[in-house]
């Protein structure tokens, strides 16, 4: 067997998979996010460690004993501050806080080369601008910082000991030379930090270290090993067999993403597409990031006084039809691809006495869409090709949002075995890679086929028509935001 845990943002999900690459067993253990103050978002790293004890220990003991590697994924760009006895000093700011706006703006007019060095615009998700708010807003917190680790390096360090990350997950701190696949002096420099601060890098399908003799007797295994893993959205490409140049997939979870995997470093930050490593040797990746995708409906469910999503979605197929006057910005964390907007706000517009719950919600899932239409663009206008799209994450459960999305995004959107698990799987896969040093395409192989959504092309049409007035909605409300 080989273990697989991914840190998510809602929930820490194991899976175990076995030698085949066949998924025999998953669990999954929630997490909660606290906003305290407009535009942060945060969470305890110890929730993080917790959940995965719990994930783990769900998992069946026999089949447990027979892990032979683990291999770990997570949420990117967190921050999670450590002093000198790799105790967390404050709760991690995440991904899809958007505080450090100020900062991003004030990296870019001190570092000219920034968008070539770590291939990316400076923005609050990173990890870089959130340092240096709290270099600015909290000192004697800064003063005391030992280092700097990402969500799934902290469960590392309570796992093996060891302070270690791999290249994709930290070419998603602001901090990294992603071309060169190492610390960047200069941005560290930046930020009143030295690599002193950083955990070692490793590769992906790399051992970090071994699993600590009293965690190894907690979960009934071995002192195995534990591959460095991946970011989340690379650890899911691995998972799903996005591994060669022009190979990619759409992620539907918290977060929406488009990514599409390189053979070189491409990096293309004036659009706001994100260049990274990809977890795996000699191979980088691009994405088009939305900050709010399959959590938009778990918000309309809430607002709408569903029970939860599945009745949303529910609700929605039973009226089968897309919305009428009712248009959605889908931004309720701000926005990432392509307007870099910290600020932008989450909009229903069009509403009128029929609009109710289910028209409401087929709003919400044409607005995640026509998001990820302009991350597309943001790809394509600047020569990438994408042809069919893997789709993974919660939000691909639902076929009939995948129907609504390949017709806004004009593109069949495949379906694989074991896809709403994607990033834990792909992480299982790097540590099967560590353990057996088998080639990375024996390994990284595409899942079964279990559905094709190909574009209605009724729908094609009325969406193209809607597009430029989802487009205008948000450039002519932004002076308000």
């Amino acid at each position: 067997m080989y273990l697989g845990i991914d840190i998510g943002t809602s929930s820490v999900k194991a899976i175990l998979m076995d030698e085949r690459g066949a998924v025999v067993e998953r669990a999954s253990s929630p997490l909660s996010v606290s906003r305290p103050y407009p535009l942060w978002s945060e969470q305890d790293p110890t929730d993080w460690w917790a959940a995965a004890n719990n994930a783990v220990s769900d998992l069946d003991l026999q089949r447990r004993q027979a892990v032979k590697a683990i291999g770990l994924s997570g949420q990117m760009h967190g921050a999670t501050l450590l002093g000198s006895d790799n105790r967390a000093l404050r709760p991690a700011i995440l991904w899809n806080d958007g505080r450090s706006n100020g900062q991003c703006a004030a990296l870019e007019a001190s570092i000219p080369d920034l968008g070539q060095i770590t291939g990316n615009r400076a923005m609050p998700g990173f990890t870089a601008p959130k340092l240096q708010w709290v270099r600015e807003n909290e000192p004697v917190i800064f003063e005391q910082v030992k280092s700097v680790l990402l969500p799934k390096d902290y469960v590392r360090l309570h796992m093996t000991g060891d302070l270690a990350s791999d290249m994709s997950d930290s070419a998603g701190t602001l901090w990294m030379d992603v071309g060169n696949r190492d610390w960047s002096d200069v941005m560290l420099a930046a930020t009143g930090l030295n690599r002193v601060h950083m955990p070692k890098l490793f590769e992906g399908n790399e051992f970090t270290g071994e699993l600590r003799a009293e965690v190894a007797e907690a979960w009934g295994m071995g002192r195995v090993p534990v591959a460095a893993g991946g970011g989340d959205n690379a650890a899911g490409a691995v998972g799903v067999g996005v591994v060669r140049p022009g190979d990619a997939f759409l992620s539907l979870g918290t977060s929406g993403v488009l990514f599409l995997a390189n053979g070189s470093y491409s990096p293309i930050p004036a659009a706001g597409v994100h260049s990274f490593c990809h977890a795996l040797p000699s191979r980088w990746h691009q994405m088009s990031v939305i900050l709010s995708a399959a959590s938009c409906v778990d918000w309309a469910a809430n607002l709408c006084g569903m029970v939860d999503a599945t009745a949303m979605f529910a609700a929605i197929e039973a009226r089968g039809a897309p919305a009428s006057t009712e248009m959605f910005l889908p931004y309720l964390s701000g926005e990432r691809t392509p307007h870099n907007d910290p600020n932008a706000k989450g909009v229903l517009f069009g509403l009128s006495h029929e609009s109710d719950a289910a028209t409401i919600g087929q709003s919400v899932l044409e607005g995640v869409a026509f998001a990820l239409r302009d991350g597309m663009d943001a790809l394509t206008n600047r020569g990438a090709y994408v042809d069919s799209i893997t789709v993974i994450g919660g939000g691909a459960k639902s076929h009939y949002w995948g129907k609504t999305l390949a017709s806004v995004l004009g593109r069949p959107l495949v379906y694989r075995d074991g896809g709403e698990v994607g990033p834990a799987y792909g992480a299982a896969r790097l540590g099967q890679l560590a353990h057996t040093g088998a080639a990375i395409e024996e390994i990284c192989t595409a899942p079964a086929i279990l559905h094709v959504e190909v574009p209605d092309h009724r729908l094609v049409d009325l969406y193209a028509e809607r597009m430029p007035k989802f487009r205008s909605l948000y450039q002519n409300l932004k002076a308000s935001f």
